[in-house]
């Protein structure tokens, strides 16, 4: 009997459009995930994909997003508690889910995001799936926190780039961790407050998945990381570039995750870890 396949798709802003392409990978193969977790925009592309959402679609709309389609500036930032809004980023994604929840999908789904409050991961798989996967992509300082009930909610990639422990929860057997950040790249310094809060974030991120990511090795059976070289995550272009790495890393892999659903690769683990850092 095959195994479930689990996909834990990271964060990674505008680099997340990878995760289309990786996708779109697998399914030419036959390959379709029985459970998906997500993160900030691996949350958006994995809501969409379990939703029943074309791929094709989603690269279409995907590939034309600008941040003046998803997003607008508050008038008072302070107050507001950051720059930008998700407004049209939920006029969109209502355009084409609807008021979608999490019991209607049609392939289990769950995504993170932190709660301010607590200061812990929060797995969200409940009720409304457009209000879950916006907070999960709540970026500190940049967005507008989310409220869900009595939580206010920031951007899980905080303290969980890749919710690879969610999925191997909902009963993944094969769990395939698809980090579109991969290790940190250097960066010149800016004077900007927000450019230098986001750097403190992404360095703090790294440094907390890599060790996440040794520490989970024995049940991670690949972590993969698309070729994505200095792309910046925080700027709306390059998608159709993020999108043709994430194709080209599930064309790569597709034959081993076959191989593991059908249990064809014992004993290893490690090498398959090792060459997902490196890629």
């Amino acid at each position: 009997m095959q195994k479930t396949l689990g996909l834990a798709l990271g964060s990674g802003g505008s680099r997340g459009i990878a995760h289309i392409g990786f996708l779109q990978a697998l399914e030419e193969a036959g390959i379709r995930p029985d459970f998906v977790s997500g993160c900030s925009m691996g949350a958006i592309v994995g809501a969409c994909y379990c939703a029943g959402l074309p791929l094709e679609t989603l690269k279409e709309v995907a590939l034309s997003l600008k941040l003046s389609k998803i997003a607008t500036l508050n008038i008072n930032p302070i107050r507001s508690n950051g720059l930008l809004r998700f407004n049209k980023a939920r006029q969109l994604l209502e355009q084409y889910l609807g008021n979608i929840t999490f019991e209607d999908l049609k392939i289990p789904f769950s995504c993170i995001a932190v709660d301010l409050a607590e200061g812990k991961v929060v797995e969200l798989k409940e009720g409304n799936v457009i209000d879950a996967i916006l907070a999960s992509s709540s970026i500190p300082g940049a967005f507008t926190p989310a409220v869900i009930g009595e939580r206010t909610l920031v951007d899980g990639g905080i303290l969980e780039r890749v919710p690879t422990q969610e999925v191997r929860d909902m009963g993944a057997e094969v769990i395939v961790a698809v980090d579109v950040l991969g290790d940190l790249t250097q960066k010149q310094a800016s004077p900007n407050l927000v450019d230098t809060l986001l750097r403190c974030i992404d360095i703090m991120d790294t440094r907390l998945t890599q060790r996440k990511k040794r520490s989970r090795a024995r049940y991670i059976d690949l972590w993969l990381e698309p070729e994505l070289g200095a792309m910046d995550q925080y700027q709306v272009k390059n998608l159709d570039f993020a999108c043709e790495k994430g194709y080209e890393l599930g064309v790569q892999y597709r034959d081993e995750i076959l191989a593991l659903l059908e249990g064809e690769v014992p004993q290893k683990k490690d090498r398959r870890l090792s060459e997902g850092a490196q890629a």
